[in-house]
């Protein structure tokens, strides 16, 4: 299927249009590269701890060593990581992708329910944990494949006395620990230790080898892990650092990491494509505290930052936050939702740099399309197809239409995944033959090749830059008694850019919004729980029983029957 090209002739000065999928072969690879080139640069930052490229070297070697020598591991074998953007996180990513692992990366505010199908699924063997959340893997490792448990706090990394004291405070203090009991488990340090002095073996990895298995619902549904391979990973960091080209100095960037690395978005753009920059991750663990956030970014001499809109807006909503030096930063990234214009030029406004949209999957590891740099202010476009990519649009029979109309947008590349882990069905409902993913998202592209979301056909939710899927949401809150029927929407929403509304037909009369909210919130992560919660007599159907979400978002909240 032959298709034009038009973004090939607006890329900026000195973007290729193939990249050289031949200079890395894995990850490991590419780690190996930037710990030589850059041994003594700082490469990771959290709470006033630095570790150098030759101490990540190092330590992720120790980590490795410990993982195939102490848990006897093999090639493919799955280590699930359930950590914020800590110190331990980039050691335990690079030691298992060394030892030839496959990374699961989970979220660390998973539910006992979301965290158990994430360890069964994957077949997990090992969990990285942080103590703050172990407690929720102790109420159902028994049920899962796991066969280590590896425990690490905050503050394990930080030395002494600073980190005993950040761990016993977040403890004691903040109560932030909930008390858990793991039989067998071992602490990051002590794994670290036993792996020091051992050799790895030699592990060949190739692009076909399976680095990660990043969980999404696809377009539908329950969480499935896309199987990224060393391929993707290193295609999509080739073809993002080929963007970027000029606009990073090598050595000298300081790269803002809020958003967390267990996301494919940081993953890609501020661990591997900075990694091969020789740059500095500021880890920073909880964005939420917006003040402390804006107090950090005060002492850095930041040049890049990655976000979403949300990340962004909350940014600009925060006292002291327009009064930083931004004379360093030349570099801010959005992805993962989209931009809103009134927050890029207030960005525009108060920082003097251009807020750059991109687009991506998580299928897509995850770049696609990338605006170009030297934008000068934001265009609304989601921008033109990175290096070694093909993006169309395409109507319901899979034909390519013309420029301007509106379809299914498709992407083919190196970057694709291989498809969903275990799941040959759902991967041949999003992967053609020829290699087009469909992404559910309805797009235009213009003149120039720049390309425009208008619309998204799939009814995914998109809160904060994470997928909520209505299918999962619905199948949670059927369990309760009370409820006859249930759908779930998203609505938009001024902080997070859409919210969780639901809609149910009761069963119970007495069955009221606290009910299910409390329901929800032990089942559910907090980014997918209900915002609103409505009460109707009866949902939308069409002629065959399914239930017509359209209709419920497009519609007049109905009052008379529900809360609000």
């Amino acid at each position: 299927m032959s298709i034009e090209r038009p973004w090939l002739a607006n890329y900026p000065k000195g973007v290729p249009e193939q990249i050289d999928l031949s200079q890395f072969k894995s990850v490991p690879d590419v780690l190996a590269v930037a710990c030589r080139d850059f041994a003594a640069r700082p490469a990771y930052e959290n709470l006033g701890r630095t570790l150098s490229y030759a101490q990540i070297d190092a330590l992720s070697q120790q980590f490795a060593a410990y993982l195939l020598h102490g848990l006897k591991l093999k090639k493919g074998d799955r280590v699930a990581i359930m950590l914020p953007n800590v110190l331990q996180y980039p050691i335990a990513i690079f030691g298992a992708l060394r030892a030839g692992l496959t990374v699961v990366n989970t979220n660390p505010m998973y539910t006992a329910r979301e965290l158990k199908h994430q360890l069964v699924d994957s077949g997990a063997s090992a969990i990285v944990v942080l103590d703050n959340f172990a407690a929720t893997l102790s109420e159902v490792l028994h049920d899962t494949p796991i066969r280590q448990v590896v425990t690490t706090g905050v503050g394990d990394l930080l030395g002494f006395p600073k980190g005993t004291l950040v761990n016993l405070t977040l403890k004691y203090v903040k109560k932030a620990i909930p008390e858990f009991h793991i039989p067998g488990a071992i602490r990051f340090n002590d794994a670290l230790s036993q792996g020091a002095g051992k050799a790895l073996p030699s592990i060949t990895l190739s692009h076909e080898d399976i680095a990660f298995l990043q969980y999404t619902g696809g377009t539908t549904g329950v969480a499935k892990g896309a199987m990224l391979t060393h391929g993707n990973l290193v295609a999509n960091m080739q073809q993002a650092a080929a963007w970027l080209g000029s606009n990073v100095k090598p050595g000298d960037e300081h790269i803002i990491t809020a958003l967390p690395l267990y996301h494919i978005f940081a993953l890609t753009a501020n661990c591997l494509v900075f990694m091969k920059f020789g740059g500095l991750n500021h880890l920073i663990t909880n964005p939420r505290d917006m003040a402390g956030f804006v107090k950090t970014l005060s002492r850095i001499p930041f040049t890049a930052i990655t976000g979403v809109n949300t990340l962004f807006n909350g940014l600009l909503n925060t006292p002291g936050f327009r009064n930083l030096d931004f004379s360093h930063l030349h570099l801010t990234l959005g992805g993962g939702m989209a931009v809103q214009r009134a927050v890029a030029e207030r960005w525009k406004q108060a920082t003097g740099i251009t807020l750059v949209e991109a687009y991506g999957l998580t299928e897509t590891s995850p770049a696609a399309c990338i605006n170009p740099m030297n934008l000068a202010d934001y265009n609304g476009s989601i921008g033109l197809p990175i290096p070694s990519t093909d993006c169309c649009v395409m109507d319901e029979e899979n034909r390519i239409l013309p420029m301007g109309e509106v379809g299914e947008l498709c992407v083919r590349g190196p970057q694709v995944m291989a498809g969903y882990w275990q799941r040959p069905e759902d991967t041949a409902a999003v992967l053609s033959a020829d290699g087009w993913l469909h992404t559910g998202d309805m797009a235009k592209m213009d003149a120039k090749g720049f390309f425009y979301i208008v619309d998204r056909k799939k009814d995914m939710i998109l809160v904060s830059g994470f997928n909520v899927y209505p299918n999962e949401i619905e199948d949670v809150v059927a369990q309760i008694p009370g409820v006859l029927e249930v759908a779930a929407v998203g609505v938009p929403d001024e902080k997070s850019g859409e919210a969780v509304k639901l809609v149910v037909v009761r069963k119970d009369p007495g069955l009221t919004a606290d009910d299910i909210r409390n329901f929800c919130r032990a089942e559910l992560t907090g980014y997918k729980q209900p915002r609103i919660i409505e009460f109707r007599t009866e949902l939308p159907k069409s002629n065959v029983g399914k239930i017509l979400r359209r209709e419920l978002r497009d519609s007049a909240p109905h009052t008379s029957n529900g809360t609000h």
